[in-house]
């Protein structure tokens, strides 16, 4: 090394003094290499004062000596002063070795070096620093637990007789050693101010309390702990002395995270133990005079960063840094939560700890050395996998705090120096783990070299949408423990100190890990805690957290070439109970067709009803007779295995005969709505080529001339005889149902015989069948809903009960309809319900509601006194795949349930792994009810139907594109949909609870929620009530504000319009498309055009 090339103070720094030495220095290995030079020899001199282990050798590297990302920063301020060189921290991880750093100091620029922080003059009106403002502003706005979410302190067990009067003039010694514990903030012209007290006038406040026993000293701990404070008028330092026995005491010391940080533990408590040792003997502790005071500090800081309007300055130019890194950053991220986020914060926290154990512990240190990262690097990296695995998405920011304590004057202050960064964990593209460290590493030292923009300044730059629900910009920290621990020698007393712990929480979740070595210095573990919002959380699912990261970690670092969408994150028991036991639905069911079902049904009681419109009654006998008759017509115009038949008849029983006889006949059945427009009719005759098309002469005219061949039922003569049996299989295909398609044109599913025997089962498992049960047929012959209510009633003996589309509509009609036909079940739309007005439903019925997402608002209304069910179900399932227990009033929003006879349901992450509960996954249906697939769409069948990885060969698994969660008693949560997942402003919205709020005003009936686009890139929150009253008793502006008092302003929606009715679909269903656009220049949004 060319040490001429180096700055002069370099060239000529004295060596290391013997003092730093030890007794019998240790020779070097034969192999190291001896410093050569000056620079060499400061450096090793360096490495042993930071680390505090003897460096004797140029190849001796600083992480593997056990240095820390802190380390690090105390090494570049080493440097700074003693050498003035300015280094980033990311030389130093590059350049790990004495003589590699030396080397690094030779291209180092002397010139850049900062300006030594040194005593400053005061001015008139002391500011406070960057971080100090943000605390400040955070301790006006909490009230209650929050004025105590930003204490910090220490409770210190002491056994012995303690002196309380030098106890009391000890902690005064403390104050006046160091500023920021008597300083004061009060505020003028608006603003705030440090006001720093004379030593004299700012004796801390040290309280006597005698305790009975322990169960009392924990009740006053925590009262003490939870005291907030004034900091205007109070100085940020108070104790309290807790007196068990004349020799048991216990001494809480509280300090406001504005006076001091981690890093301020240690001198603190050596001042005081020393301190109190004098003062026992009638002296003042002669301590060595500090170089500098917080107050310079302040105004150091403010030199060194420079004016942010100045493109050159240090500011500026992190700044830039920080707006283009952080450009798009989740506002909000997506956890795992037991509860919606509250509209404010309340603070309140709890705490779990977990353990690594050695081995583990080894495996981290080996991956962050062989990856040129820290072990917080590593750590980050696990606990971003982690959050992504648990559904935060790919884009991780998780907050950090920074020492902050880049001079050297800094290090024996007592104050606030840290500083918190988002370190934003990039996990896309399925990285194997060592990529991620790798990933994390290049991220978190340029984040290191940009630390010194405060926190609070970076948020009023980026600007995220402000809310007092949650943190901006990171919900989730990590730190790694690796302050210098705190020591606290009291003479004549026997002291063990413990970090204070609140029952507070600053942040959603706040990981924090300490590594553990024994004796001989080997890795003995790490221990770690999370920190949780009690508003968000309840203790056992962060336990549960906990112990998935201590899972992943143990698996990312005895694999770092695994990929992080393979580590699993569930045990055995766990993955047993969602694939195996929640999933134990077989029910052994007979291996027959549709018409084999009905018709043993038709042999066990051929004179019960079947079929029921208005005063027309038919048994089973005669539904058998005449189904076979047509079916036998049907066969001579063609249908057959393989082929089928259209039907488009609308509502009657001979819409349900003409379907029996075209799988008796052996074909498929197409339901066609003769009410869909032309284009649509004609697309789906095109499409499914139907071998005729059934209708009769009074709608035929809505049908297209395609040349389709069509048999006109009422004035058909039928064959005398039935049609033999078809020499079809339960595999063959029953029915084809046409539902939307994301290219605008509809897609046919393909649907065979072989669910409906199941589908029979659940029915009966759940609802019971047979004479005396009477089952509405209220759903559209054209979609599959309607499927469920003939087949399950005709297959368990039920009768079903049909009518005419004005007697179905909501309100009066319907419910009159349902008591003149004595109906026991019917399934109805969640929209149909909301839309019955005064009308009341029979009682003691079996009401099945399904469609669409179902309220607890439905349920309180309809539950009591029948037995409701929620049931959920693709078309591509044989209509229905889990059904929930029965509901009742006042448990929340009904879940979708468990799945039904015969069918297995798995909720898998993108990687199609099982997901641990309470974690959003997208819900994927197996079973023999599965579709076969879709008519002439062999790309979109092999997209959506895939082979189960945890079923028997050859099986396959539908993916429905539903966003759902176990919930921890084995029920699903349906939270919406994958595919198109409601976002705004980057929130993930459930439109459902935005829907709930409207409808918890008493002026409304019923509420819709959709997010509208009708400006290309301005997505907007619109809301639609119908009056429960009067339309005058509706105030738009009123609803926002009602929505607002219990959900984040992000989920109130930006208008709100009253309609007379909400629009809905031939099959009863919400129909988003007809809702009106607003008028978003007039927020409060009366009425929409008739």
């Amino acid at each position: 090394l060319d040490t001429s090339a180096l700055p002069e103070r370099l060239r000529t720094a004295p060596a290391a003094p013997a003092a730093v030495a030890d007794p019998e220095p240790t020779a070097a290995p034969a192999a190291s290499r001896a410093p050569r030079n000056a620079a060499e020899e400061s450096l090793c001199r360096l490495f042993t004062e930071v680390l505090g282990e003897q460096v004797v050798s140029v190849d001796d590297n600083f992480f593997l000596l056990g240095g820390s990302s802190l380390q690090v920063t105390r090494l570049v301020g080493r440097i700074r002063k003693e050498l003035g060189a300015e280094l980033t921290l990311r030389t130093v991880f590059e350049n790990a070795t004495v003589a590699t750093l030396a080397e690094a100091l030779g291209l180092a620029d002397a010139a850049a070096a900062r300006p030594a922080l040194t005593v400053r003059p005061r001015p008139e009106r002391l500011p406070l620093s960057a971080a100090q403002n943000r605390l400040w502003f955070l301790n006006q706005m909490a009230d209650g637990s929050g004025k105590a979410a930003y204490n910090d302190g220490l409770t210190v067990e002491l056994t012995g007789r303690v002196d309380t009067a030098a106890l009391r003039a000890a902690l005064a010694d403390v104050a006046g050693r160091h500023e920021s514990l008597r300083t004061v903030f009060p505020v003028e012209a608006g603003a705030p101010r440090q006001h720093v007290l004379d030593a004299a006038a700012a004796r801390p406040e040290l309280l006597v309390t005698e305790v009975a026993d322990a169960a009392a000293l924990e009740e006053q701990l925590g009262r003490a702990a939870a005291r907030g404070f004034d900091l205007a008028t109070e100085i940020p330092v108070r104790a309290h002395l807790f007196t068990l026995a004349d020799d048991r005491h216990v001494l809480l010391l509280v300090v406001h995270h504005i006076a001091g940080d981690g890093w301020s533990v240690a001198p603190f408590t050596r001042d005081l133990g020393r301190a109190y040792s004098a003062r026992l003997h009638g002296a003042a502790p002669q301590y060595e005079p500090l170089p500098v005071q917080y107050a310079d500090y302040t105004l150091w800081q403010q030199d060194v960063l420079g004016d942010e309007d100045d493109p050159t300055s240090v500011l500026a130019q992190q700044i830039a840094h920080w707006k283009h890194t952080l450009a798009g950053l989740p506002e909000e991220l997506p956890l795992p939560t037991d509860r919606p986020r509250p509209a404010v914060a309340g603070h309140q926290g709890g705490r779990i700890a977990f353990r690594l154990d050695a081995e583990v512990h080894e495996r981290l240190l080996a991956l962050a050395r062989s990856t040129g990262a820290s072990v917080f690097m590593v750590a980050q990296a696990a606990l971003g996998a982690l959050l992504h695995r648990l559904g935060a998405g790919e884009d991780i920011p998780l907050g950090t705090v920074i020492a902050g304590r880049t001079d050297d004057a800094l290090g024996d202050l007592v104050g606030f120096f840290v500083n918190t960064l988002v370190l934003r964990t990039d996990v896309s593209g399925d990285p194997t783990f060592r990529e991620l460290v790798e990933r994390v590493r290049e991220y978190d030292l340029t984040a290191y070299a940009h630390q010194d923009v405060p926190f609070e300044r970076l948020v009023e730059i980026l600007n995220p949408v402000r809310s007092l629900a949650r943190h901006p910009l990171a919900q989730v920290t990590l730190a790694l423990d690796d302050n210098e621990p705190p020591v606290l020698e009291f003479e004549g007393l026997t002291a063990t100190v413990r970090h204070l712990q609140t029952d507070t929480a600053k942040f959603d979740l706040s990981f924090r890990l300490g590594e553990r070595f024994d004796a001989d210095g080997r890795p003995a573990g790490l221990d770690g805690t999370v920190e949780f919002a009690r508003d968000l959380f309840d203790e056992e699912t962060v336990r549960t957290i906990g112990d998935r990261f201590r899972r992943l970690l143990g698996a990312a670092t005895a694999d770092p070439a695994a990929r992080i969408g393979s580590l699993d994150l569930l045990g055995p028991a766990e993955r047993t109970r969602l694939l195996t036991e929640w999933n134990d639905t077989t029910f052994a069911v007979p291996s027959a067709t549709t018409p084999q079902l009905v018709a043993a049904q038709a042999a066990r009681t051929p004179d019960a009803p079947a079929l029921v419109f208005e005063d027309t009654t038919l048994t089973y006998r005669e539904l058998q007779d005449r189904a076979g008759r047509l079916a036998a017509l049907f066969a001579r115009h063609g249908a057959g295995r393989g082929r089928s038949v259209a039907v488009a008849l609308g509502r009657s029983t001979d819409t349900v005969v003409s379907m029996l006889a075209a799988m008796r006949a052996g074909a498929a059945y197409v339901p066609v709505d003769p009410a869909y427009p032309a284009e649509r009719i004609a697309y789906i005759l095109e499409d499914s080529r139907p071998a005729l098309v059934v209708t009769t002469t009074a709608l035929q005219d809505a049908l297209p001339e395609d040349g389709t061949p069509r048999l006109l039922l009422d004035t058909a003569a039928l064959p005398a005889d039935p049609a033999p049996e078809a020499p079809i299989t339960p595999q063959d295909a029953a029915y084809v149902i046409y539902t939307s398609g994301s290219t605008g044109r509809p897609k046919g599913v393909v649907v065979s015989h072989t669910g409906v025997a199941s589908m029979a089962a659940a029915h009966l498992a759940w609802f019971g069948g047979g004479p005396g049960h009477r089952v509405l047929q209220f759903s559209s012959p054209s979609f599959d809903a309607s499927i469920w209510e003939m087949l399950t009633t005709l297959a368990t003996g039920s009768a079903l009960v049909l009518a005419p589309a004005e007697r179905l509509a909501a309100g009066e009609p319907l419910a009159t309809l349902l008591a003149e036909q004595r109906v026991t079940h019917a399934t109805l739309p969640p929209v149909v319900l909301a839309a019955m007005g005064e009308a009341r439903l029979p009682a003691d019925m079996t009401l099945v509601t399904a469609g669409e997402a179902c309220s607890a608002e439905l349920v309180a209304r309809w539950a009591d006194g029948r037995r409701m069910v929620n049931a959920y179900g693709p078309t591509e399932s044989t209509v229905c795949a889990t059904m929930s227990s029965p509901l009742s009033t006042g448990a929340g929003a009904p879940t979708i349930g468990r799945p039904i006879t015969n069918t297995r349901v798995h909720v898998l992450d993108a990687y199609l792994n099982p997901v641990p509960v309470g974690v959003p996954g997208e819900l994927y249906v197996t079973g023999p009810g599965l579709a076969r697939g879709y008519l002439n769409r062999p790309g979109l069948t092999a997209e959506r139907f895939v082979a189960d990885p945890y079923g028997p060969a050859g099986s396959r698994m539908y993916r429905t594109g539903d966003l759902v969660r176990w919930t921890a008693d084995g029920e699903l949560d349906y939270l919406g949909r994958a595919d198109d997942q409601v976002k705004i402003r980057g929130f993930r919205i459930e439109l459902g609870e935005v829907e709930t709020a409207l409808l918890g005003h008493p002026a409304v009936a019923q509420s819709a929620v959709v997010v509208r686009e009708d400006t290309p890139g301005d997505k907007r929150l619109v809301g639609y009530v119908v009056p429960a009253g009067s339309p005058a008793d509706v105030d738009p502006a009123a609803l926002r504000t009602h929505v607002g008092t219990t959900l984040p302003d992000y989920m109130v929606p930006a208008a709100v319009v009253v309609l007379d009715a909400l629009p809905v679909t031939a099959n009863g269903k919400l129909d988003r498309r007809a809702l009106p656009a607003p008028d978003f220049a007039v927020l409060s949004a009366g009425r929409a055009p008739a």
